[in-house]
């Protein structure tokens, strides 16, 4: 029998084998610490001195930590008339730290710091899996030292819970990337959907790009693929629709009036222009980026799309399932669908932060992949002329916009730069 049963063929389909994880060295501790450590000091430093940042949203969150009703709606006031005019879970944070520390600038803009910090560490951890120590950090420095991040995560605006949700949406991705896992792949699209319940304006945009590099470098039958996809969907809309729907059902006699909307409808929440309104109606003429703009986001985007293209180039040949180049296929998808829909929508400042990890990710990323032909002549040559091309174009716009930040400060973050690419490369060796 023993004989016979040996010969039976295993028919049970083969799992992908976990990859081993690597420990982080200590001189990554160090420097992974340190990043975070100065990330805090950047976002904390001198908080209350911004006062109340935004009176509407300071005010709102006053009246959600003294009543739960307001809190689940996100009420102006306890007394339950009408919402903010965005969805509630960048409030909720900020009001239950005020709820548990008392009402003050401090307590309120506590937590958007404190999210800046979180984004910085999961993306330098994510990066850090496809390119290594030096890419990770050089990755997180640029999102930390990105104005418009800076100002973000020294403010009310709902966008910084967003920046979070959408970044461990893509750590999770990468994670189910490596080895088909279906769990965090459905991760993925729960903190995907609950970014819309912070910005629905921006919080679907990226997550095609997080589908597309799954279903192309998952280690998986394209069958496997497809179901694990679409069970993210609908995850992903579970996640996200749930608030919506609950505030729809609900007789409107028993609840505040919804905010920013002349019909008292989450529907129209959704789609009017505070939300996905600027993306659906047919466009018009497409405004053209101010040099504002370019200051605070901008900085790093020439060179972000340089390093796709170069990094894709440089991997066309490697296996489906190359990290690097699924890694690249996600961030470059996120920085091209977030630049094409804050064109069209002509979002205001604040809303170009979405842009800022797509675009930090990218500089760590194909930064790595130069890095390994750093002993040729054209990987050198190609390093060195981007490097020098950002700096010209930074200089030019804050050279253009002196009333934004100083040359001063161009110089000491090139330098920052300069500092943190060294020490990648003592990583890399």
């Amino acid at each position: 029998m023993s004989v016979v049963a040996d010969t039976v063929p295993d028919l049970r389909p083969v799992r992908p084998k976990r990859p081993a994880r690597r420990r982080l060295t200590p001189v990554e501790r160090r420097t992974s610490a340190s990043l975070l450590i100065a990330t805090a000091a950047l976002y904390l430093w001198g908080l209350p001195s911004a006062g109340w940042a935004d009176p509407y949203y300071a005010g709102a969150v006053r009246g959600m930590a003294q009543d739960w009703t307001a809190f689940l709606f996100g009420a102006t006031d306890p007394g339950r008339i009408v919402t903010v005019d965005v969805p509630p879970a960048s409030l909720w944070v900020m009001a239950l730290s005020a709820r548990v520390f008392g009402f003050s600038p401090w307590s309120v803009l506590l937590p958007q710091a404190l999210l800046g910090v979180g984004a910085v560490a999961l993306l330098a951890a994510v990066v850090r899996r496809a390119g290594g120590g030096g890419a990770g950090l050089l990755a997180g420095a640029a999102l930390a030292l990105t104005p418009v991040a800076v100002a973000t995560f020294r403010h009310t605006d709902p966008d910084a819970l967003l920046v979070l949700l959408l970044v461990a949406a893509a750590y999770a991705t990468v994670r189910a990337l490596e080895a088909a896992r279906t769990g965090w792949l459905l991760l993925a699209g729960a903190l995907g959907g609950s970014a819309f319940l912070a910005d629905p304006a921006q919080a679907l945009v990226p997550l095609p790009a997080l589908a597309f590099a799954y279903l192309v470098a998952a280690p998986t039958a394209a069958w496997r693929r497809l179901l694990q996809l679409l069970a993210t969907g609908i995850v992903t809309v579970a996640a996200g629709g749930w608030w919506y729907a609950l505030v729809e059902l609900r007789p409107p006699a028993t609840r505040p009036y919804i905010g920013g909307t002349r019909t008292d409808s989450v529907v129209e929440l959704v789609l009017g222009d505070g939300g996905l309104g600027p993306f659906v109606r047919v466009p018009g003429p497409l405004p053209m980026p101010g040099w504002h703009s370019g200051v605070l986001v901008g900085w790093l985007l020439p060179a972000a799309l340089a390093l796709l293209l170069v990094g894709l180039l440089l991997r066309a040949r490697a296996p489906r399932t190359d990290a690097a180049r699924a890694s690249l296929l996600l961030w470059g998808g996120w920085t091209l669908l977030t630049a094409a829909a804050l064109a069209v929508s002509g979002e205001h400042v604040y809303g170009t932060v979405a842009l800022a990890p797509g675009v930090a990710a990218l500089v760590g990323i194909g930064s790595a992949v130069l890095w390994e032909r750093r002993r040729r002549w054209a990987g050198r040559g190609t390093l060195a002329l981007l490097v020098a091309g950002t700096v010209a174009w930074a200089w030019t716009l804050f050279d253009r916009t002196p009333e934004v930040l100083p040359r001063s400060v161009v110089v000491a973050a090139v330098g920052l730069v300069i500092g943190v690419v060294l020490a990648g490369a003592a990583l890399r060796r």
